[in-house]
């Protein structure tokens, strides 16, 4: 779980809230009563470990004259929307977008991004991070326990709680498209009445 959790925080393509809901599972089927509290530990610590890396290589990027490809890889996974009010929330709030941006899916690179782009220190960054991390564990966590005590067997609890995870964090990203289809569809019949007229 560690590792994954690492590698997930670097690279924002595996579903690292997928592996600590699952691993609350595992965690709540064993007879070790401290169980949860070290899944709770190292997914907090793995979260906020590979959070600083890709900061600290996103900075080093920024401060170099031709950037780096870490990132231009945050800029893919950033759209320009996404950014600019990302940036606007953290010139309004500060730390208490950090920490929130942990737990709205795909929000976390957007937010790191418009850090990075204001050139926060590392300092300033962990300082906020830390509590986004913790927060986000603990939230993934709960999932897992949720899903693990709905059932007698581990696997069906990581079953349920992977599809909870899926459910939590590809909710607003199908929310977004319906929203912004609909949009189309309206501007699309505003531009044929006009023709008609």
């Amino acid at each position: 779980m560690f590792l994954l959790v690492v590698l997930g925080s670097l690279v924002p393509v595996v579903p690292t809230g997928a592996v600590v809901s699952s691993a609350a599972v595992v965690a709540l089927h064993q007879s070790d009563p401290l169980s949860m509290l070290y899944t709770f530990l190292l997914a907090s610590a793995a979260a906020f470990l590979g959070d600083l890396g890709l900061y600290w290589l996103g900075r080093r990027g920024v401060d170099s004259r031709n950037g780096s490809r870490w990132l231009a890889k945050l800029r893919e996974h950033a759209p320009p929307e996404r950014l600019a009010q990302a940036q606007e929330k953290l010139a309004d709030h500060g730390v208490a977008v950090l920490v929130l941006s942990r737990l709205v899916p795909a929000g976390r690179v957007p937010v790191m991004l418009a850090c990075l782009l204001a050139r926060w220190p590392l300092r300033s960054f962990a300082r906020g991070d830390v509590w986004a991390c913790l927060t986000w564990a603990a939230t993934y966590q709960l999932i897992g326990m949720l899903g693990g005590s709905l059932f007698p067997r581990p696997w069906q609890g990581v079953v349920t709680a992977v599809g909870l995870t899926v459910l939590v964090a590809g909710t607003p990203a199908v929310w977004r498209r319906i929203r912004a289809g609909g949009r189309a569809g309206d501007a699309g019949r505003r531009g044929g009445q006009g023709q008609h007229t």
